[in-house]
């Protein structure tokens, strides 16, 4: 008797994160993991060209699974209205432009991030990161070094991506997990599948037990789930 085919997981990061956000996470054997990497966007690219282009670092041959979280969970979203993942998770993050905050919204309207150039964005993240989510000094060593290896460009284009986000709607395949304790997107706009209380925007390292049982939840039809019937996404 063969064992039975694993599953692929992609994961994508958040615009100040890489593979180092889900380091905690412990799934077992059932599944493949894969990251996805960032590269720098061309300048001007929107949410879906860049989705497209990183798209093409996953095997559409093999039934897959998408796990993004922040900018990952948007791109993730991006994502599954062109391509056919079983499911997709976000995490801490927005299903189109409505999720968002008051403060992106507006510059869409009135760009004023145009102003700033792109080292004082990554300076400035270095800055607001720890001070709006505290929650991220239980593993700040980890958080600043992935900011610190961040090319300023693709912070300065990825805000221009956010801001001029299109998306209205979203696909229904996908499970939406969101803290009460998110400060860079905040609960009040989300419609979320499941609520983490006291979560922060960082919460896929800083709360990774809960969120790794809750992955494994999801994917063995454990739940429950607001407003979502779930199905075994294992063979």
């Amino acid at each position: 008797m063969t064992d039975p085919p694993k599953i692929n997981l992609y994961f994508i990061p958040g615009q100040g994160a890489d593979k180092r956000l889900f380091s905690k996470l412990k799934l077992d054997e059932r599944f493949v993991i894969n990251h996805i990497t960032y590269s720098t966007p061309v300048k001007h690219s929107s949410m879906r060209a860049y989705a497209e282009k990183l798209a093409e670092q996953i095997d559409q041959s093999q039934p897959f699974i998408l796990i993004g979280a922040s900018l990952g969970g948007m791109l993730a979203t991006e994502m599954t209205a062109f391509i056919k993942p079983k499911c997709t998770i976000i995490i801490s993050s927005a299903k189109n432009r409505r999720e968002l905050p008051f403060r992106y919204r507006f510059q869409k309207h009135f760009p004023v991030y145009k102003l700033v150039p792109a080292v004082l964005v990554k300076f400035g993240a270095k800055i607001l990161q720890p001070l709006v989510e505290l929650d991220r000094n239980k593993e700040k060593a980890i958080f600043k070094a992935m900011l610190n290896d961040k090319d300023p460009k693709f912070l300065s284009r990825t805000v221009h991506m956010i801001v001029n986000w299109k998306r209205t709607n979203y696909p229904e395949n996908i499970i939406h997990i969101h803290g009460d304790n998110d400060h860079t997107l905040p609960i009040k706009n989300v419609n979320y599948d499941h609520l983490i209380e006291g979560g922060s925007h960082m919460m896929s390292l800083t709360r990774a037990m809960e969120i790794n049982q809750l992955i494994l939840d999801i994917l063995t039809a454990k739940g429950p789930f607001k407003n979502k019937t779930i199905v075994s996404f294992l063979p």
